[in-house]
């Protein structure tokens, strides 16, 4: 699989460490995981945005693991956060998890389906 890191010079440059575009070829596997929210295998949701953040990508991780994937193998993320407040914790998190990985993003601030999850991601990931 061949990943292309695309950021237009005729468009706005990203404001942190992502891309405006992924151009990916010759992948032969795609996963789509859903929104990924913050409760835990027994339905525990975490007390603080980090906390729910942490384990919303403890839930990515094991949906990739199930695939035979890793955090490498994503090329894209959305983030759906419940106040605009948790914008910057994200990114410091997202950065935290993702290191040097290269990813398309959004982030979209919103109502979440449940009041206690104050975000959800979902992502795309491919090999």
């Amino acid at each position: 699989m061949k990943k292309t890191l695309i950021n237009a010079e005729r468009a706005p440059q990203p404001l942190s460490h992502y891309h405006q575009a992924m151009l990916v070829e010759g992948a032969t596997r795609t996963l789509h995981i859903s929104g990924q929210v913050p409760q835990s295998v027994d339905g525990t949701v975490p007390e603080g945005f980090e906390a729910q953040a942490r384990q919303v990508w403890a839930n990515i991780e094991a949906q990739l693991t199930a695939a035979n994937m890793t955090l490498d193998n994503l090329v894209l993320v959305r983030f759906f956060l419940s106040d605009r407040k948790y914008a910057m914790s994200n990114r410091a998190i997202r950065e935290e998890v993702l290191g040097d990985r290269d990813i398309a993003m959004t982030a979209i601030i919103c109502g979440i389906f449940d009041e206690a999850w104050l975000l959800e991601i979902e992502a795309v990931a491919c090999d």
